[in-house]
């Protein structure tokens, strides 16, 4: 059993963010998991992990300790504190940082990353290497002597592994805590562009209800609530058709799992590249032309609110990925090559 008090400098935070922080290699879902089988319990009771961090709090570890110790090492091998103490993590695996070309914008609180294809936002398994990994490996080379700094750092928004784009990621706790709320209120604008299959002609905005099916990992849709069902919003725009697709302007309103690609499937435009949901003659088609292997979804522009105090610079700004070389060509070739429709 290891046992920790949280101190000044780590109280606020969410146990379950504590908890990734002491066991770097553990993942998310096991974490959880643990949390409810009170394998980790915070004061000596069972935590669902969102409880906020207080000075004095107890976090407990009922792991062995060659358990404890193998998800304690971090794939980044940065050192991370706890409970003041720097403790070297050995690393399993070299991990590389951000791609300093892929960075939009950073300041010192916040910093939004255009996540290419094939890379997971956040790690499913101990083994993975995700984007969060990746901030983190960034943080630590830039920043060597501020390491109280790396460690509060994460990744607010998720896109699925095959999705490209706008990635918001919180530098410090107040960074982090600010873009966590305003992804929770809805008040920062989430914006996509994605290529479906026939034409779209009239904007919509489609409501429903979404499951999550843990084992398969795919999502069940619904116009009427069900049991264990939550409510979803997709506002969906086209910009430009073509003979056999379309460009969409997809405004995220909730931000449940595989929301736009079940959503669009549903009204019988999936995503093209999507197998998951989509037709597999069509994207077997795309992938003999031209190679593609993931869905054409991109997350292209965020638009913040009117802020104030420490995030004023940020207050009604914009701010845009540039798409993929192999969706804007696909888009060149498929729908602006055969315009059948154009919003003016």
């Amino acid at each position: 059993m290891k046992e920790f008090t949280i101190t000044a400098s780590e109280s606020g935070q969410k146990c379950i963010k504590y908890c990734e922080k002491v066991l770097p290699a553990a993942g998310t879902g096991f974490l959880h998991k643990m949390l409810r089988k009170k394998n980790i319990t915070l004061n000596g009771k069972k935590s669902d992990g969102t409880e906020r961090l207080c000075v004095g709090d107890v976090v407990r570890f009922f792991f062995a300790d060659e358990t404890f110790d193998t998800f304690s090492r971090s794939p980044a091998g940065p050192k991370s504190s706890v409970n003041g103490q720097n403790k070297s993590h050995s690393a399993t695996c070299e991990v590389r940082p951000l791609d300093e070309n892929r960075i939009i914008y950073e300041d010192e609180h916040v910093l939004f990353y255009n996540k290419p294809v094939g890379i997971l936002s956040q790690k499913a398994s101990p083994e993975d290497i995700s984007l969060n990994e990746m901030l983190l490996a960034y943080l630590t080379d830039k920043n060597k002597h501020e390491k109280d700094t790396v460690s509060k750092a994460s990744i607010c928004n998720r896109l699925d592994r095959n999705t490209s784009g706008l990635v918001i990621c919180g530098k410090t706790y107040m960074g982090l805590r600010t873009m966590n709320e305003l992804i929770a209120q809805r008040t920062v604008g989430k914006y996509y562009h994605c290529i479906v299959t026939g034409q779209v002609r009239q904007s919509v905005s489609i409501r429903g209800y979404l499951k999550k099916d843990e084992k398969t990992n795919k999502v069940t849709i619904s116009k009427s609530p069900f049991e264990g069902s939550s409510y979803i919003e997709t506002e969906i725009r086209p910009i430009v058709c073509g003979r056999d697709a379309s460009l969409l302007e997809v405004h995220l309103i909730t931000g449940k799992t595989h929301q736009i690609r079940s959503h669009l499937a549903s009204l019988g435009h999936a995503i093209i590249g999507d197998y998951k949901y989509g037709n597999r003659q069509t994207n077997d088609r795309y992938r003999k032309k031209y190679g593609l292997k993931s869905q054409l979804l991109h997350a292209y522009r965020i638009v913040f609110p009117k802020m104030e105090a420490e995030f004023s610079f940020l207050s009604e700004k914009e701010f845009i990925a540039p798409k993929p070389d192999l969706f804007t060509r696909i888009e060149k070739e498929e729908i602006h090559g055969n315009v059948e429709f154009q919003r003016s």
